[in-house]
């Protein structure tokens, strides 16, 4: 089986979909598949509008159906509703073709915090999106049933993970990251993209003891810098790096209000990390009552009772988490909707 993940999210980008999806073309073989991604970078693209490590494809018809048929899917997921998911989608209806699709974020939030577009607008493209997909993949049961609450149809869950290897406590008498030797404890971390829905500036504003990290970068890190320059800005980080310096810290604050999963959440507690966050969807959903993280609408109260949970308690909770009960589920689900749509 031949699947072709088409995608508007992929490297050089570093989130949650390029991170998920990556490991789904990893574990690919293990389940009958071999796995393709469709990316913006094989088409003429443009940097999003006040955003501009994004890039916005412009697919090329000639180019397209050329990749098309140098993969020659058997299968067809689409990951995101931009450019590159739209023009796969276009051809896959064309050819009455059966497809999936995968709802990583709440891009109607997301817009409204940016521009004048009501919510409603947004949320009647992507119903109309992924209506016409024989299944759409939801990372978490309190967004399956949001989405149904807004008319969305044919919901398939798909939980994410974390790799256990990689991220994990750091080994007695390591030394710490030299970026945070000396810094006044505790350490206060933020994983993520610095831009306006992250809610970033939340957790700068707390009056916190010791010294708030923030990792990651976007458009909105010059103006996070200005409000907080106490902080430690170490920008982005990956692999080895970024887990040394969750390891290091001693409590991650998740300040996000509309994040619909986050996958940093089981990166920092695969480290030993305690989780401090809103009880909204998303951490309600991986932390719940688990006794690894607190969940306070006071984020302040959260992190500072945070500081007083297990590390070894949250290493726990994530070795439940891997990335092959994810990948079990996201091929069950490619294959069942295929089975659907050619019963129907």
């Amino acid at each position: 089986m031949r699947l072709l993940i088409a995608s508007d999210a992929w490297h050089p980008q570093v989130n949650g979909v390029v991170r998920s999806l990556e490991q789904m073309v990893r574990r690919a073989p293990a389940h009958g598949f071999q796995a393709a991604v469709l990316s913006p970078s094989e088409f003429p693209s443009l940097p999003l509008p006040g955003y501009p490590e994004i890039r916005l494809a412009c697919p090329v018809p000639g180019r397209l159906a050329a990749r098309w048929d140098a993969v020659g899917p058997t299968h067809v997921h689409i990951a995101t509703e931009g450019p590159v998911g739209f023009a796969v989608r276009r051809r896959c209806l064309a050819r009455s073709l059966p497809f999936t699709t995968s709802y990583h974020t709440r891009f109607p939030e997301y817009l409204a915090a940016r521009a004048p577009v009501p919510e409603a607008w947004s949320y009647a493209y992507l119903r109309r999106f992924h209506g016409a997909a024989h299944g759409t993949m939801v990372s978490t049961a309190s967004l399956q049933a949001e989405l149904e609450g807004r008319g969305f149809g044919r919901i398939m869950r798909w939980t994410r993970g974390v790799d256990t290897e990689l991220f994990r406590p750091a080994e007695p008498g390591a030394p710490e990251p030299a970026d945070l030797a000396g810094l006044p404890r505790p350490l206060f971390l933020f994983v993520g993209r610095l831009a306006i829905e992250k809610n970033v500036a939340a957790f700068l504003a707390l009056d916190l003891p010791g010294t708030k990290v923030v990792v990651g970068d976007g458009p909105d890190r010059a103006r996070l810098e200005t409000l907080a320059p106490e902080a430690r800005f170490l920008g982005t980080r990956t692999g080895a790096g970024l887990a040394a310096v969750y390891a290091a810290c001693d409590v991650f604050v998740f300040p996000s209000l509309t994040d619909t999963f986050g996958i940093v959440l089981l990166e920092a507690l695969a480290c030993g990390l305690p989780v401090a966050a809103f009880p909204v969807p998303g951490p309600l959903d991986v932390i719940g009552g688990s006794g690894v993280g607190v969940l306070d609408r006071d984020l302040r109260a959260a992190a500072l009772t945070a500081l007083t949970l297990s590390r070894a308690a949250c290493r726990a909770e994530a070795l439940r988490r891997g990335w092959d009960e994810s990948a079990r589920q996201f091929f069950g689900n490619i294959v069942a909707a295929r089975r659907q749509a050619e019963a129907a």
